[in-house]
């Protein structure tokens, strides 16, 4: 049975070769440009979506509105952290996270909407999870094996994502 790991002499001899790389190595898998700009974008989502539940959280009104606003908190805490994930899972792969307003909205997979009725905002919310969920499935199984460490954290936030989607859709049945 042959040896799956590389002679380690080998591998001390690459890392201090390619020191300058950082956690970046020859076993790296992914297109690295590429990955990165996925995480851009996935970045760009993120901070749109904080702010369209964080818009949707202030202007919420009626009877129904102080458990949904609630919600619309949480829910913008928790892109918050996806968003933090990803800046940092960018800078570690070398790049600098671009959370330029100008053009955010522009790399964002979701659209930032505003709604004056509370059904409206719940419908806006779950089809931009619903994108997101969408679009995070497409990216964990391009990444594959390549970069397992970032395809985790596309995992890890697709989860909370689909939560996200099953929070607004219960919503959206207690309201209709």
């Amino acid at each position: 049975m042959a040896d799956f790991l590389t002679d380690v002499q080998v591998l001390r001899d690459r890392a201090r070769a390619e020191i300058d790389k950082g956690p970046v190595t020859s076993e790296y898998g992914a297109d690295l440009d590429r990955v990165l700009r996925v995480l851009q974008e996935a970045l760009a989502t993120e901070i749109v979506c904080v702010l369209r539940y964080k818009q949707h959280q202030y202007a919420a009104k009626g009877l129904d509105a102080e458990p949904v606003a609630k919600e619309f908190a949480e829910h913008a805490g928790e892109e918050q952290e996806h968003a933090d994930r990803l800046a940092a899972r960018i800078a570690q792969l070398g790049g600098v996270p671009d959370m330029n307003p100008e053009t955010l909205t522009g790399r964002s997979h979701s659209q930032y909407t505003t709604a004056e009725r509370l059904i409206d905002m719940i419908k806006e919310n779950l089809v931009a999870e619903r994108v997101a969920i969408a679009s995070y499935t497409e990216i964990i199984k391009w990444i594959g094996d390549g970069d397992v460490t970032t395809r985790r954290i596309f995992e890890e936030i697709l989860e909370v994502e689909e939560e996200h989607a099953d929070d607004m859709i219960n919503f959206l049945e207690q309201m209709t």
